[in-house]
């Protein structure tokens, strides 16, 4: 198994749509963000009678009997900017009382916008034995508590005119991994992601309020020890009913890692093919699953001081986009231009 490629790919797909070109908080694109992937809490899903989906199930085919389970997702993060009405009030007194948030705070320096940040968050289930789970199915359950933090932003006097208040709200959920026999040295594998999470008053909830308690983006990674999964795109005819028979909701499960590898399969949010690759031409992410390297690259490069100040102001990741595209060598950008995959002889063809 490669694993650095495996992360490659699972680290491109988890960020997916995070931020798009013009990549900044003002842009109409920028305004609706995590489309891909989203397990929103039960009591939400419920008052919306199943519009919005508060699990998701990958199905696959193992011929082995042990393998781990790793769920990776996104919490998001609420990011405002505000101002007290005291500037001599410490940071504690900032973001009490006086505390008010703001677009944007002008204090002589640049400021981050407010912003849905993100952090990743992982629940392991590793060496799960098939046999063991067909009558008892296993369940994990997980918690990540409500947190709130908080850091000043100075004038050029040194003195408090404004706070950054970051904070997430508690999420809870389980995953249930199960299993059943298909036939000889072959099992069915389910594993089924809920967020029990709970929201009073669920139907009057905005999205963003929702989003604060949803796993984001939403992925599935098996591992087999000692055995090999089954495409479910292309299956040997022998196993194309058991195939036929998986179901899959609100995800995708392809194999990944090197061409030929069938240890690790990836379930995700959006349709690929087995053995998803990043292009290596690609020097970074920029968030779109439809990117077009060179042309993000060339739009990048000419956006005004002023486009390019707010592109810093969304946060690292974007910092990170500029910083890498303006760093780009001559030589690197021709290779974006254009590249050859594979040359294929037709003659024979044509005899």
């Amino acid at each position: 198994m490669n694993l650095e490629l495996v992360e490659r790919i699972v680290n491109a797909l988890l960020y997916e749509g995070y931020i798009l070109y013009p990549y900044r908080a003002s842009a109409v694109k920028n305004h609706q963000r995590w489309n891909f992937g989203i397990v929103y809490p039960q009591d939400y899903s419920l008052a919306q009678r199943g519009a919005e989906a508060s699990s998701m199930q990958t199905e696959c085919l193992l011929q082995g009997n042990r393998l781990d389970v790793k769920i990776r997702f996104l919490r998001l993060v609420a990011r405002e900017v505000g101002g007290s009405l005291s500037p001599l009030m410490d940071t504690q007194e900032a973001i009490g009382q006086d505390f008010h948030a703001a677009e944007l705070l002008e204090i002589g320096a640049p400021i981050p916008d407010t912003w849905q940040e993100a952090v990743e968050r992982e629940v392991d289930a590793p060496g799960i034995d098939l046999s063991e789970i067909v009558t008892k199915p296993r369940r994990i359950t997980f918690a990540f508590p409500a947190m709130r933090e908080s850091a000043p932003l100075l004038d050029s006097g040194g003195q408090v005119a404004g706070v950054v208040a970051r904070r997430q709200q508690f999420i809870e959920g389980t995953v249930e991994v199960s299993a059943e026999e298909s036939g000889d040295g072959l099992f069915k594998v389910a594993v089924r992601i809920l967020n029990l999470t709970p929201l009073e008053d669920a139907g009057r909830k905005s999205r963003d309020e929702v989003l604060m308690r949803s796993l984001v983006s939403t992925h599935t990674i098996l591992c087999a020890h000692s055995g090999a999964f089954v495409s479910l795109l292309d299956p040997p005819e022998a196993f194309r009913e058991a195939a036929a028979g998986c179901r899959n909701i609100g995800t995708w499960p392809v194999l990944v890692g090197e061409e030929g590898e069938r240890d690790c399969l990836l379930s995700a949010p959006i349709i690929l093919y087995d053995y998803p690759q990043v292009a290596p031409e690609s020097a970074g992410d920029f968030y779109d699953g439809t990117e077009i390297d060179e042309m993000l690259t060339l739009r990048i490069l000419t956006m005004t001081d002023q486009e390019k100040q707010e592109m810093r102001r969304v946060d690292e990741r974007a910092r990170q986009i500029l910083e890498r595209t303006e760093a780009l060598s001559p030589e690197w950008l021709m290779k974006l231009h254009g590249a050859t995959r594979s040359l294929r002889q037709f003659e024979s063809e044509k005899q």
